[in-house]
């Protein structure tokens, strides 16, 4: 899908919640050329990323992306909601972790816990993109697990920037304070829905597309 959205070989992508790299993997085999600014904030997942992933297109920055710059608490996942054993996902449930508190989460996933809580560091995207001198954004990847908001918040300007935006959404309020898809549509006017999936949504950039 990506491949034919973007058309060309050295997108720019910020992986936001990019867990282990396992999509990261994908993008570096579509994109010849690409370059990955990749964001995590759960310990267990960088260390499996750093053991998958080595390959100088594809940077990771161990932090969570929000609304401000500092440090947040991190409701770390744990537990297994898988029926039986998958060597593709780790013994210790570690992706679905948030800076929101569970809510519907609890009862939707039942055999996911988040029993264990650390403070993370935490980064505005505006802040990063700034530093790291981005001048452009082929497509944000977001999976942040309700805080999806806060990263909208904490991007306005590099929004302005960026082709693409997917993330993924819940209408059920799987974490307290977690916004639906309408109220996400409204915080982007600037972008057109472009194509709606079971947990996920495609937004494209107006300016880019007119």
């Amino acid at each position: 899908m990506f491949v034919d959205l973007l058309r060309k070989v050295d997108p720019v992508i910020l992986e936001i919640g990019c867990n282990d790299g396992s999509h990261t993997v994908g993008f570096l085999q579509a994109f010849p050329r690409s370059r990955l600014f990749c964001f995590e904030p759960d310990r267990r997942a960088i260390n499996r990323f750093a053991q998958k992933i080595n390959d100088p297109r594809a940077v990771l920055h161990p932090y969570a992306i929000g609304s401000v710059d500092g440090v947040t608490r991190f409701f770390q996942s744990g537990g297994n909601p898988l029926p039986h054993p998958d060597p593709k996902f780790p013994a210790d449930w570690d992706l679905s972790g948030s800076i929101y508190p569970p809510l519907n989460h609890l009862l939707k996933v039942p055999g996911v816990t988040f029993s264990n809580q650390e403070e993370v560091p935490i980064r505005r995207l505006d802040s990063v993109v700034l530093d790291l001198g981005i001048e452009r954004v082929d497509l944000i990847w977001a999976d942040v697990q309700g805080a999806e908001a806060d990263l909208i918040s904490g991007a306005r300007q590099t929004l302005k920037k960026t082709r693409f935006l997917y993330t993924e959404y819940s209408d059920e309020e799987l974490y307290a304070g977690q916004i639906n898809l309408s109220q996400l549509r409204a915080l982007l006017p600037e972008f057109k829905l472009v194509k709606k999936f079971p947990n996920d949504v495609l937004f494209e950039n107006k300016k880019f597309f007119n």
